[in-house]
């Protein structure tokens, strides 16, 4: 016998499964308008000379915010790949920490260059630079999966550092279920991806209570304990508006960002 709360998470996995394609068919479309935007921009910068305008593409249909809103599991909507994947400069057997200041409180993980070298590399290369500075933690889900996302430096899920970087470590937490899932524990940060294989670029999640999702998100990190009571403090105030999906009520803001060995 099924019970109520398998049968909701059967209905949040299929609901998820409808946006997945509805998003897809938009990021299609969405590629081809931009096209043909950029096309006669070209003529316009190349018969004016002073025209400096941008064209974003983004996955995800602008035009479905319950989407955004209700999904049930991590999936930004990031720019595609346009600059390369920094150089390897992380001792690909060391151990990191990145060390988060929010405006809710200190929240740091360590990360494991052995088993996720090109995630640890590009996340210091990122803390480095300022990247993550005065970004916001954009998204909390309270429903389905109990995550936070953060990383984003549009703080709306359609932001990156304009590369993207493989997935790695996707079988460390175990053969999925029959459901396909595995399980992601408390604790476990992992890179947020467009739903895409090897898509993932700045943002990522903390998971603050065991969560059931494919093995399609890179888990490269553990929060410490002072970092996870931390997130799930802003888990427990929920979404602003009372939605199980959608900017937290208490707002994150990573003021600091650093990446430090050992």
């Amino acid at each position: 016998m099924v019970s109520s709360d398998q049968r909701r998470r059967q209905l949040a996995r299929e609901k998820f499964e409808r946006q997945q394609r509805r998003r897809e068919e938009a990021r299609r479309k969405a590629k081809r308008r931009n096209a043909v935007i950029a096309a006669g921009l070209a003529v316009v910068v190349a018969a004016g000379g002073a025209a400096y305008l941008s064209v974003g593409l983004a996955d995800g249909d602008p035009g479905d915010d319950s989407s955004r809103q209700t999904a049930p599991a991590p999936t930004p909507t990031e720019s595609e790949s346009a600059a390369p994947e920094p150089k390897m400069a992380v001792d690909a057997k060391g151990t990191y920490r990145m060390s988060l200041d929010t405006s809710q409180g200190a929240v740091a993980f360590t990360m494991d260059a052995a088993k996720t070298p090109r995630t640890v590399n590009s996340f210091k290369h990122l803390a480095d630079k300022g990247f993550f500075d005065g970004t916001t933690c954009h998204r909390l889900t309270t429903e389905g999966i109990f995550v936070l996302q953060c990383g984003d430096p549009k703080g709306d899920g359609t932001g990156g550092p304009g590369y993207t970087i493989p997935d790695e470590n996707l079988t460390a937490l175990g053969k999925p279920a029959a459901d396909g899932k595995v399980t992601y524990p408390a604790g476990t940060v992992a890179m947020a991806n467009t739903g895409q294989p090897n898509s993932g670029g700045s943002q990522f999640f903390l998971v603050y209570k065991d969560s059931e999702l494919p093995p399609s998100y890179t888990p490269f990190g553990k929060i410490d304990e002072a970092g996870l009571s931390v997130v799930k403090a802003v888990g427990a105030a929920g979404a602003v508006g009372g939605a199980t999906d959608g900017a937290p009520a208490k707002a994150v803001t990573v003021k600091k960002a650093a990446v430090s060995k050992g």
